[in-house]
């Protein structure tokens, strides 16, 4: 219950503060704390005469991670992470613990402009882990048995599935919420014993499973993050009765018309009627957020949505030019990476 309340309180002050993200292109650390939800624990022993077998059930347990890794600037990142868990086994008959440590390489994709404000994201990891028993007991009505304290190793495996929100005050800086499932590959085997009211053996004991559940809260933070920049003031209706250069403002990453681009190119489209003409230039540009050769490919995409909307409100179409010019030719410079909504445009001339 303390958790809960402790997640909605952070998540609550921090809603003021949220903005909308961008692709992480570059490195970035992250790290987080929070619970582990490790499923019953099949275990056995053999030696001689005597056996015993069963599961172990762990309590609520905790857990945290750290993590480096570098973004490619398209909502694909791969990171290197270490982490920790830690259980104790709980029962009338059972005690100890078992502690989890050990370093995953993980590849995840965050979807953006799925939800505003927040960047869902999902991915997948292998790498290995070490698992030490501590004091492990069990006993039945005819043994019991001890597992001798000592470490053992496993590859192991895990799908995540998270969300990052990022803060405006701070820019690279995000919250973020993840569920981790990680699995062990492998059986590990401990040295221990089995006794009976007669009788102690030395024997191997064998864990055959490991499954966990992971909730984290944390915090990310990616270098060279710019500022968000501010929204364009709308641009003035022209003095003049009559312009031959127009300018069709875009959302981030579209290439579709909203209604107020509509209206410019209707108003693009019967001015070049009242004037001569000998043809009509349509120029699509970008921001220079994402790569080069994908920002040309939406510049054309912006420029073709135009000419067809100029088509559709009667200029003919033998009459329009297209070209693209991706990231060049910025109306307002900026670096690179930087979401500048006055150069997500595409310009038309009348000549």
């Amino acid at each position: 219950m303390k958790f809960r309340n402790a997640l909605a309180a952070a998540t609550m002050l921090a809603l003021p503060l949220a903005a909308n993200a961008q692709p992480i292109d570059g490195l970035y650390v992250g790290g987080g704390a929070g619970v582990n939800i490790m499923q019953n624990e099949d275990v056995s022993a053999a030696a001689g005469p005597l056996t015993a077998g069963g599961q172990f059930t762990p309590k609520l347990g905790g857990a945290i991670s750290v993590s480096l890794g570098y973004g490619l600037g398209n909502g694909l990142r791969a990171e290197i992470e270490g982490n920790f868990r830690n259980n104790m086994y709980s029962g009338s008959n059972q005690g100890g613990q078992e502690q989890k440590y050990g370093a995953m390489f993980n590849v995840l994709y965050d979807f953006y402009g799925l939800v505003p404000m927040v960047t869902p994201y999902v991915g997948v990891g292998a790498g290995y882990q070490w698992t030490k028993e501590r004091n492990v007991y069990a006993v039945s009505p005819v043994a019991t048995a001890r597992v001798a304290n000592g470490t053992e190793g496993s590859w192991a495996y895990q799908g995540i599935i998270g969300a990052a929100m990022p803060i405006v005050s701070v820019p690279g800086l995000a919250l973020t919420l993840d569920y981790r499932f990680l699995g062990l590959g492998e059986d590990r085997k401990y040295g221990g014993t089995i006794s009976s009211a007669t009788t102690t053996v030395a024997t191997d004991v064998t864990f055959k499973n490991d499954f966990n559940h992971t909730i984290l809260v944390g915090f990310r933070y990616a270098f060279g993050v710019t500022p968000p920049p501010a929204a364009p003031v709308a641009a003035p209706v022209p003095a003049s009765p009559i312009s031959r250069s127009y300018l069709v403002f875009f959302d981030w990453d579209k290439a579709t018309l909203t209604d107020r681009a509509r209206q410019i190119v209707a108003e693009a489209a019967a001015n070049s009627t009242k004037v001569q003409y000998t043809r009509l230039e349509v120029n699509g540009y970008t921001d220079t957020s994402g790569t080069p050769k994908y920002n040309q490919g939406l510049s054309v995409r912006r420029a073709q949505a135009v000419a067809a909307e100029l088509v559709k409100n009667g200029v003919p179409k033998s009459a329009i030019s297209i070209q693209g010019f991706g990231e060049t030719n910025l109306l307002v410079p900026t670096g690179p990476g930087v979401r500048e909504p006055q150069n997500r445009r595409v310009e038309i001339i009348i000549k």
